[in-house]
């Protein structure tokens, strides 16, 4: 199998594909764009986009690199799963590795660390037809179903089963895993152990848009990394790019999402904010640009106070070009004068936008743009989030405004 290697936003010429190829890609929409090559005719030129990973096809892999180092971007992925404890040399990177295989590495450390206890069990409800009573007996079952008649007896109990969400998750993860093609002969062995330790849990094809969530406890904390990994792995991993006979599969992560998760994650942490009060998106909350309600904003950083924005912002991974370049300071400026603040922020990736302040005329707005430096060690990275962090509260309205607004 040929490997073509591109870079996020980078063009290959004159790729010779068949047509199942093609069909293919294009299932893929906007994540890699394919035309006809205008300089060989009957190839095609491939241009990836926010995009990286790896699309395996019946006779060509597309490997597609960020522009970060690969261990700052595993990093980010794993802070903003909650999984703070994570070191730039636990998933062993080697040079060649790809997405695929640094992801299937920290997966099967994950899913080793979360098992060290055993394979977490749970309770669980279920309702059956069994000879004996147990748990709770369901009359209106029984009568509806039996007639009345003993046995069986229709009940409905709590049973202690490995067979939960999150060994579901998991297993469902090893399994995307298990169908990619991996070199490291060790990181397979390990994802086929893994995936007879988990022999007992029943497979579930999950939806990439039905993941379920997962309340964590100090029962259950412990699987958390893995739990949260594995969800982004069947998000990861959920792309239909078969055609007919044609074998094909994906393992494709948008570098736009992760920017942003990590960003509003790490900031929430940085100022000692709750999912509420610093949401993303602005979850559950009203920002609104006109008096009738038609236009509900979601500004990817806010923070609230008694229900009153005192903080708004953006988060861009790539600046927009041409014609478009200054789409990002309108939308910015939108979300100020519907926050009702005089300033607001967009925080983009270094080498997309320097640092400055826009006074805007008429409407007294500062709009702020910030650049983070994802090339910087992860702790320097952490460095700059603590500083814009304080830059944030710099221009927050202060807690004695919002009492005063919230008592009037």
């Amino acid at each position: 199998m040929r490997t073509l290697r591109l870079t996020e936003y980078q063009r290959c010429y004159g790729i010779c594909l068949t047509d199942d190829d093609v069909a293919a890609l294009r299932r893929l929409g906007s994540k890699i764009e394919v035309a006809r090559s205008l300089d060989r005719p009957g190839a095609f030129d491939l241009t990836a986009t926010s995009w990286i990973g790896v699309i395996e096809l019946e006779g060509v892999a597309i490997e597609i690199r960020p522009k970060v180092p690969l261990d700052h971007i595993l990093f980010m992925i794993s802070y903003s799963l909650n999984r703070r404890g994570w070191d730039t040399n636990e998933a062993d990177l080697e040079p060649s590795d790809s997405l695929v295989e640094a992801v299937a590495r920290l997966y099967a450390s994950d899913v080793q660390r979360a098992i060290r206890r055993g394979v977490l069990h749970g309770y669980r409800l279920e309702e059956a037809a069994l000879p004996v009573v147990r748990g709770r007996l369901l009359f209106d079952e029984q009568i509806r179903r039996r007639f009345g008649r003993f046995p069986p007896a229709e009940v409905r109990y709590d049973d202690f089963t490995v067979d939960i969400i999150e060994n579901q998750l998991i297993k469902a993860a090893l399994t995307r895993l298990g169908q990619l093609r991996l070199r490291s002969a060790r990181t397979k062995r390990a994802l086929t152990a893994l995936q007879g330790v988990f022999r007992m849990v029943t497979p579930v094809a999950f939806l990439d848009h039905q993941l379920p969530d997962v309340t964590y406890t100090r029962l259950n904390e412990h699987c958390r990394a893995a739990v949260e990994l594995a969800r982004l792995i069947l998000r990861s991993t959920a792309f239909d790019v078969r055609r007919g006979t044609i074998q094909a599969t994906a393992l494709l992560v948008d570098m736009n999402q992760v920017f942003e998760d990590f960003v509003v994650v790490s900031l929430r942490e940085a100022l000692g904010a709750t999912e509420r009060t610093f949401p993303q998106g602005a979850h559950d909350r009203s920002l609104l640009l006109d008096q009738a309600g038609s236009f509900r904003l979601q500004p990817d950083l806010s923070w609230w106070t008694n229900g009153y924005c005192r903080f708004v912002g953006d988060v861009k991974y790539k600046r927009l070009e041409g014609d478009a370049r200054n789409a990002d300071l309108y939308q910015l400026l939108t979300y100020a004068i519907a926050a009702n603040l005089d300033d607001a922020m967009v925080i983009y990736a270094d080498g997309e936008a320097g640092r400055r302040v826009h006074e805007i005329r008429h409407v007294n707005k500062r709009l702020h743009v910030l650049a983070l430096d994802l090339s910087q060690p992860p702790r320097d990275i952490m460095g700059q989030i603590h500083a814009i962090a304080g830059q944030i509260v710099g221009m927050a309205i202060p807690h004695a405004t919002i009492k005063a607004r919230s008592a009037s």
